[in-house]
């Protein structure tokens, strides 16, 4: 039973914070982070490997900065540009899409009618900043400070055939606002994409960004714990060996099952099933894949040198992720009471 708030800070925090999804991320993979340089975290963000929650001051922030889009709309309106922040076809908002639906995303809108450029269209691309981050903007432009915006709104101008964004940051320390005009890079956003579709199609992680657990990047990523030490991912469809997305044109976001010759909604990739085992290189940092069938592998816990299997008649994949220490796996005497009992780790 969990104990009540102490204070009501501690419990608007946590009324904030029960808002979040308990289930794994969004099902596509999004064009809004698809310019971080790291291809392995871009990988773990699509295969669900961890269920990421926010602290309440995040959430906060996330929400302001939300709220922060329709000032700025007005602002917009009020001297005198059109903005469409939805897709008038649709009357919801502008959305983008590749590779079969697995990658896509969200346009903040679309403006037209600035004073340096009346008649062209703009894709409206808008972010709130400290401080410390809206200064290095005003100081070197948003490709060099903020690549990953700048990657963002390159893919939305090649998909809407756009050949320009409408870049707006607003400092929440003092509300200054920052207005950057950005042209369509056509090369650079056709190799985003097919970046995008390359780590979409691989079955295991493509590269890490750094080797170096401490370099910045890697020692403040949320997929630290799983790339560099020895956390288990979450057991889904998608940290599964036998789940394949498919990226033939045609489909719509659609993955299937190898083993069991079907097609996997988005609840059933979440819910999976239990013959679930994990795609080998999620156990890279601890485990050596030295044998494999059809519905299981065999591998060599580095820790101690002894062998498990991921897999029937072995270790289910929830049994590795409940084990509390993984020297435990692959212990003779456990593997005997395994055998005997049909026991599993609880």
């Amino acid at each position: 039973m969990s104990s009540r708030p102490q204070t009501t800070l501690e419990a608007i925090d946590e009324a904030i914070e029960a808002t979040q999804s308990s289930a794994p991320g969004r099902a596509h993979y999004g064009a809004s982070t698809a310019a971080d340089p790291c291809d392995d975290k871009l990988w773990y963000q699509f295969r669900w490997v961890k269920i990421i929650r926010h602290s309440a001051r995040l959430l906060r922030l996330f929400n302001r900065g939300q709220r922060e889009e329709n000032e700025l709309n007005a602002w917009l309106r009020m001297a005198g540009l059109e903005v469409w922040a939805e897709d008038p076809d649709t009357n919801e908002q502008w959305r983008i899409d590749d590779v079969a639906g697995h990658f896509g995303g969200s346009l903040d809108g679309v403006v037209m009618g600035l004073p340096e450029a009346p008649r062209e269209p703009h894709v409206s691309e808008q972010k709130t900043h400290n401080k410390k981050s809206y200064d290095d903007l005003l100081k070197k432009g948003v490709q060099n400070s903020k690549p990953v915006h700048y990657g963002q709104m390159q893919i939305y101008m090649y998909k809407m055939g756009i050949q320009w964004a409408l870049y707006q940051a607003i400092c929440k320390d003092d509300d200054r606002l920052y207005l950057e005009r950005v042209p369509l890079d056509e090369q650079y956003a056709k190799n985003l994409v097919e970046r995008s579709a390359r780590i979409i199609a691989s079955d295991r992680q493509p590269r890490k960004l750094s080797e170096d657990p401490t370099w910045y990047q890697c020692r403040f990523c949320d997929y630290s714990d799983i790339c560099h030490g020895r956390e288990l991912p979450e057991v889904n469809c998608r940290t599964c060996a036998h789940s394949t997305p498919v990226t033939e044109p045609g489909g719509f976001g659609r993955w299937v099952c190898e083993l069991r010759k079907v097609e996997l909604s988005v609840e059933d990739q979440r819910q999976t099933c239990d013959l679930h085992i994990y795609i080998p290189t999620l156990l890279r940092n601890w485990a050596t894949p030295l044998d494999a069938n059809k519905v299981s592998v065999t591998y060599r816990n580095d820790i101690t040198n002894n062998e498990f299997t991921n897999g029937p008649p072995g270790y289910r994949s929830k049994e590795l992720r409940k084990a509390p220490n993984l020297e435990f796996i692959g212990d003779p005497v456990l593997n005997e009471l395994k055998a005997e009992f049909h026991a599993e780790i609880e």
